[in-house]
């Protein structure tokens, strides 16, 4: 399978269905991927980024621990797939120098990846297919959460490349303003 790595971008939350969403960011360009997870998940998450530290371990770290007192290491996690509106995904395991593939939640495989620093790939089939591309780049956080809000208000999980295509001429819509604007800006210019 051909992958590509891909980053921690941030977590949002569907303003309508009110569902997390961790939003992953390729290496390479502008591309953003939204998974839909759940609660304990995004918190899992949310709580590792930020630096938080528990009295106790959390599911996820108990994992970690566990990993580790058996000498095993997650190598990397890597999304494959959109199934039936459902996420897929795999953590590679190192033990005794051998790989082992073990079936997981996309959810549950990132909050073990910010707990390990395990690097996170998705198939390249799954980001041709389900990303977001924005053609300009992308600094705040809040821009991001803001057009993905757009976008959820019109689309369902199934409905990724309906979406794109929104939000492409939304990027688009908001150039031909800008051209819009410094061409009035030009008119009002005095000429030399």
């Amino acid at each position: 399978m051909d992958v590509q790595q891909m980053v921690i971008y941030g977590v949002s939350f569907d303003v309508v269905g009110k569902q997390p969403i961790v939003l992953l960011k390729t290496m390479e360009g502008n591309r953003f991927l939204p998974i839909w997870i759940g609660h304990p998940e995004a918190a899992a998450i949310l709580i590792k980024l930020q630096g938080t530290t528990l009295p106790r371990p959390m599911t996820h770290d108990l994992l970690t621990n566990v990993l580790g007192t058996f000498e095993a290491q997650i190598e990397r996690i890597t999304v494959t797939e959109l199934r039936d509106s459902t996420f897929y995904a795999t953590l590679t395991l190192m033990k005794d120098g051998a790989e082992i593939e073990v079936d997981s939640r996309p959810s549950d495989a990132l909050a073990l990846a910010v707990r390990t620093d395990a690097p996170i790939f998705a198939s390249n089939a799954l980001v041709e297919e389900n990303a977001i591309e924005f053609e300009r780049e992308v600094d705040e956080t809040d821009e991001i959460v803001e057009g993905f809000r757009d976008f959820l208000e019109k689309v369902s999980p199934d409905d990724f490349r309906v979406a794109q295509e929104i939000l492409e001429a939304d990027d688009e819509e908001l150039d031909d303003d800008e051209d819009e604007d410094d061409d009035a800006d030009d008119e009002g210019a005095p000429s030399n």
